[in-house]
């Protein structure tokens, strides 16, 4: 399975068996699957989601908003959960608005899951830990 390193954005081949082994990019060493989740920019977001084989769920969020603010230690407590399942990411729609345009964004949070850079369903709304956790087990 090809994982991208959110660090230098390599791409990595990881056998699907090792992907609980917390594995690490062969370039810079960085955790392939944090416990957390990772920042994505305009400048990151194709290059990271389209060639990650592992689902992508991505939070499109700001810092103003309210209820973003409030989901996100149950964000963080969802990507803790599903590490070897999929990789959360955030993408502040404040600092990168073209992808967000490009999405169609129009209410914030919304979640969208990836796989293979291609969008596979979204949600809008905030959500507790457990519902983002079974959200992404139904739809990653």
């Amino acid at each position: 399975m090809q994982v991208v390193c959110p660090q230098c954005l390599t791409a990595n081949r990881v056998p699907e068996a090792r992907l609980d082994d917390r594995p690490v990019c062969g370039k810079c060493k960085t955790r392939l699957l944090p416990a957390g989740s990772i920042e994505l920019s305009d400048a990151t977001f194709h290059s990271f989601v389209e060639r990650s084989e592992l689902a992508v769920v991505v939070d499109f969020w700001a810092p103003w908003c309210g209820p973003c603010r409030m989901m996100a230690p149950a964000y963080e407590q969802a990507a803790h959960e599903l590490v070897a399942t999929a990789i959360l990411a955030k993408l502040n729609t404040e600092t990168s608005p073209q992808t967000a345009a490009a999405f169609g964004i129009s209410g914030i949070p919304t979640i969208i899951a990836f796989r293979r850079g291609r969008e596979l369903t979204r949600q809008s709304g905030a959500m507790s830990a457990s519902q983002i956790v079974s959200w992404v087990r139904q739809n990653g």
